[in-house]
């Protein structure tokens, strides 16, 4: 039996970790993204949604000897946007349908990311045409009524860039990877491309319809026989961020070998959260917004329990020992055995069926794709482990105990990988940690940075020199 299994580990120390995790909205599950100081000096300027159609992205650089490159964001990675039908009923006259006033041609609007959402009185309106409503007779999610949603520029990097195109220093995202992708001759819709989905959707079990999840996999799945294609036939590495990583593995899963050995050279996992976090767990609890002082967290915590993609981020048992205690009140004790009981507890009894099953047998393997594999994460921030709730219930935020991890995944839950494929045969899996970085630094800070670019050179270093390589 043959296992190569590397694990490479990275120090650095890094100055902005404070700043970075108290100026930084986690909205949807464990991802970006604006940095809330920034947003204050501006918010008083932004009182309309200010229109914005995409537009893609020019770059003239020559090409270079490269593999191909698929980013794929994490929850709340990419431009959201929607309309309004008549079906739509809003819950005030400020989250009536004519609202935003502003809009594009065809009555699209950006839903997500919107300066506006960290405003009071518009809040509700984001939270309400955000949330997603399971329907048992289908066994699956959709919309609020009346609320049409897409994404903007798929096979672009565009939309991850920035949540925001008018605030683009306020709501960078994947910016600053881009740049250096862009540095070592990538160029947008040629060599390098985006894979933006609807991160509100997760996927199920096999059984169990998806069609939101299902349908990025299928586009994910083209954009990357296309990318390899219009490269002469050169394979194409996936890199992820956060839950983007959850995504690419089932779509590695849910091809035949000899796809992934034609179309993939190489997949690079940064901050996946593998195992799920405790984090999730204060979401659906209590609502999160991190410490954001413009945010009351009960205001979005059905929005965020809506999420498909949230209960797929909750922990694993594999990686939270039942002895672990994740959630302690008065009344009683929550370890990743009990989420069942938990979301009954909490008052979200409607997430109990679709957890058990879709999520869990979803969840019950991390199967290992065959192809070579390289994790970078961050690690050495605090990240909540246990929660500890009081009289007052799940209404107000708990006391947290913090433990090893990137801020918002655990570091059982980064590492889940390296115990679960140790005895597999010919899985490649290298781990690199980059001490002092955070869940969302991981994409912007120059020391992981670094490293990122660093596995793109290796690994663009066999490519043959007499390989096509597109022109147009």
């Amino acid at each position: 039996m043959h296992v190569s299994l590397s694990i490479s580990t990275t120090f650095f120390a890094s100055q902005q970790q404070s700043s970075t995790v108290s100026h930084t909205l986690i909205v949807m599950g464990g991802s970006v993204v604006v940095n809330v100081a920034r947003v204050m000096m501006v918010i008083t300027m932004m009182v309309a949604v200010v229109p914005s159609t995409c537009r893609a992205i020019i770059n003239d650089n020559h090409h270079q000897q490269l593999y191909p490159v698929v980013l794929v964001p994490g929850a709340g990675g990419n431009q959201l946007e929607a309309r309004l039908t008549a079906e739509y009923k809003g819950t005030s006259w400020l989250c009536s349908r004519f609202f935003p006033v502003k809009k594009q041609d065809g009555g699209w609007f950006r839903l997500w990311f919107d300066v506006g959402v960290l405003l009071a009185p518009f809040l509700e309106c984001f939270a309400e045409r955000m949330t997603l409503y399971y329907h048992p007779e289908l066994d699956d999610y959709r919309n609020a009524p009346g609320v049409e949603t897409r994404v903007c520029q798929f096979g672009s990097t565009q939309s991850l860039l920035y949540l925001d195109p008018n605030l683009k220093h306020i709501t960078s995202y994947m910016e600053p990877l881009v740049e250096s992708l862009q540095e070592l001759g990538y160029t947008d819709n040629k060599t390098m491309f985006g894979a933006p989905y609807d991160f509100r959707y997760g996927l199920a079990a096999e059984g169990h319809p998806c069609d939101v999840g299902s349908t990025f996999l299928q586009n994910l799945k083209q954009l990357i026989e296309e990318a390899s294609d219009s490269n002469g036939g050169n394979s194409v590495v996936l890199i992820s961020h956060s839950l983007g990583g959850l995504f690419v593995l089932q779509l590695l899963n849910r091809n035949p070998p000899s796809w992934r050995k034609q179309y993939i050279k190489h997949f690079i996992a940064l901050a996946a959260p593998w195992g799920g976090t405790v984090d999730e767990m204060l979401t659906f609890a209590s609502g999160n917004s991190l410490g954001v002082p413009l945010v009351n967290p009960l205001l979005v915590r059905n929005e965020q329990r809506s999420s498909e993609s949230n209960l797929w981020l909750l922990p694993r048992t594999k990686q939270f020992p039942q002895e672990k205690p994740l959630v302690v009140t008065r009344n009683s004790t929550y370890s990743s055995f009990d989420i069942s009981r938990f979301l009954e507890d909490i008052g979200f009894p409607e997430g109990v069926q679709p957890y058990q099953k879709r999520i869990l047998p979803l969840v019950e393997k991390l199967v290992a794709p065959g192809i070579p594999v390289t994790c970078i994460i961050g690690s050495g921030v605090q990240t909540p482990e246990s929660l500890y709730y009081g009289e007052e219930g799940f209404d107000k935020q708990p006391e947290i105990v913090y433990g090893d991890g990137d801020g918002t995944v655990n570091m059982a839950s980064l590492m889940a990988l390296v115990d679960e494929w140790r005895d597999e045969e010919n899985q490649r899996l290298k781990v690199i940690k980059v001490d002092g970085i955070s869940h969302t630094n991981i994409i912007k800070d120059d020391e992981s940075l670094d490293q990122i670019v660093k596995e793109i050179t290796i690994i663009n270093e066999d490519l043959p020199t007499s390989s096509f390589v597109s022109s147009s």
